[in-house]
């Protein structure tokens, strides 16, 4: 019997709106609000910045290792796309995604100096804890999509990862049942060319990332991830396409980690610096800003003041760290959220650590 081919007519559309210098394509342009254009703005600098007083703790010794995500800040573009009552599942470098839904920022430190507490995700917010394990939480999010779908709610669940976990089989896993039962999740990698010290190209044969979503049938779009409209747009489409009952989208931001994986990593053993220069003059912040000055948005005056209100938003939220570290944390807290009920071994042990407290005041 003959061979014939099968007719699949896939392909991969790259989205950009926004170039390098600050142009925009007006025929692209969503047409975003003045006012939630100075709110990505804000939002990217204030990343940046709590990002780079982390870096400072960090060396001094006063928090623990974390992940900077210099460079990726475009990634707020994909949260102010969503509902307040939609899911946010991220990983380990999603810290400007987790600010703007409102994870306040003392609890971030927090968890970075070892409190377990600064794990604890406000009522109604909506979002998880980070996930360290790569790929891993994805499973979650498509867990919380059917859910979702299950009960009846418009919310859908968005979830980050980086390029790295596309080779991580809870990927494919995550992916093959987000199709098979269309369920209401949009799916980010931002990959930004390294997982750690491995080079994109070390690590998959695929052209782009974003084709791995093809033989799930899953719709995918590569994007800039350096460009914050771009990324705001395309999130936008695939999330409303998801609640309104059109399944899964995979969304690939092409970015770049401009720091390093975390602060016990040296990228200078592995990445030259004239590919980091390179990817500066892609520097999402610096791209959106001359936007909005072109736009007659932003001036030296409004740039000055946000930067005064976001120095000023970081130093307090340090100062409430600092109270709450001074004043400590009930060590018999821990058993708290252990189960619903403590087991009867956990009790005793509670009441143990008790006396010893008691015995020690």
């Amino acid at each position: 019997m003959p061979t014939k081919e099968i007719d699949l007519p896939f392909s991969v559309r790259f989205l950009s709106i926004l170039d390098p210098e600050g142009q925009i394509d007006e025929s692209l342009d969503p047409q975003l609000s003045d006012e939630l254009l100075v709110k990505l703005y804000r939002g990217m600098l204030l990343a940046r910045r709590f990002d780079e007083r982390m870096l400072i703790l960090q060396r001094q010794g006063k928090i623990g290792t974390f992940a900077p995500l210099r460079g990726q800040e475009a990634q707020v573009g994909a949260a102010a796309a969503l509902d307040p009552e939609d899911w946010i599942v991220p990983s380990f470098r999603e810290g400007a995604v987790e600010i703007w839904r409102g994870r306040p920022m003392e609890r971030i430190l927090l968890y970075y100096s070892g409190y377990n507490e600064g794990g604890v995700i406000p009522d109604g917010l909506y979002l998880l804890p980070i996930s360290v394990p790569v790929g891993s939480h994805m499973l979650y999010a498509v867990g919380i999509g059917y859910g979702l779908m299950y009960r009846g709610q418009k919310a859908v669940a968005v979830t980050f990862f980086g390029d790295g976990a596309t080779s991580e089989g809870d990927f494919h896993e995550a992916m093959n049942f987000a199709s098979v039962y269309q369920t209401p999740v949009v799916f980010i990698c931002q990959n930004n060319h390294w997982a750690i010290s491995l080079p994109r190209s070390k690590q998959t044969h695929s052209r782009t990332l974003a084709q791995k979503a093809i033989a799930y049938e899953v719709p995918c779009l590569q994007v800039d991830g350096n460009d914050v409209i771009a990324v705001y747009s395309a999130a936008k489409d695939a999330v409303e396409r998801a609640r309104n009952g059109g399944g899964p989208t995979l969304i690939e931001m092409l970015t770049y980690r401009m720091s390093m994986h975390t602060t016990a990593d040296d990228p200078k053993k592995y990445r030259t610096e004239e590919e980091v220069q390179e990817w500066e003059r892609r520097d999402p912040i610096t791209r959106f800003e001359k936007y909005l000055r072109g736009k007659k948005i932003l001036d030296d005056r409004i740039v000055q003041s946000i930067a005064g209100e976001i120095k000023a938003e970081i130093s307090s939220a340090e100062q409430r760290w600092s109270e709450i570290v001074e004043k400590g944390i009930d060590p018999l807290s821990m058993f708290d959220n252990a189960y619903a009920e403590l087991t009867s071994t956990l009790r005793s042990q509670r009441e143990m650590l008790k006396r010893e407290l008691e015995e020690k005041s």
